[in-house]
């Protein structure tokens, strides 16, 4: 099977809760990761193939580099939107692309990505699955 050309995009929302501030209310910096991590969950969710299913088949994406760019600071109660995209799927590895941004004014909070290799349970490196490929390709239909 042929890799599909990427370029999807997925949208998740999220309310910023307390736990997620420091002591001046503004979210800590490391979380912002962890919601990149909600974003491409959701992502794989929406085109079909929870992270669970890919697990059960043997396969790991662990992140082997990410950045992030802080632009505004999000605040406990904030509506956010995280935009998560693949936008590069290669023999070994995916990357994904993220932006968030305030949901009542849409002012962009942050944006980054994320690469990841493909690897077996006890971290091989392995091509791509079969089954990522074709969810991929049915989501860009």
């Amino acid at each position: 099977m042929e890799k599909p050309s990427v370029a999807l995009k997925k949208i998740t929302s999220y309310r910023v809760i307390y736990g997620d501030t420091d002591q001046m209310g503004i979210v800590y910096y490391a979380n912002y990761l962890r919601w990149f991590e909600k974003g491409r969950a959701e992502f794989l969710r929406q085109i079909g193939l929870p992270y669970s299913t890919i697990e059960q088949q043997g396969f790991h994406f662990p992140v082997v580099e990410v950045s992030c760019r802080y632009l505004e600071s999000a605040r406990y109660d904030d509506l956010v939107q995280i935009e998560s995209e693949m936008c590069e799927c290669r023999r070994a590895s995916l990357t994904f692309k993220y932006a968030i941004w305030r949901d009542s004014d849409r002012s962009t909070i942050a944006t980054g990505m994320t690469k990841h290799a493909c690897t077996d349970l006890t971290g091989r490196i392995l091509r791509i699955p079969k089954i990522l490929l074709e969810a991929l390709e049915k989501a860009t239909v």
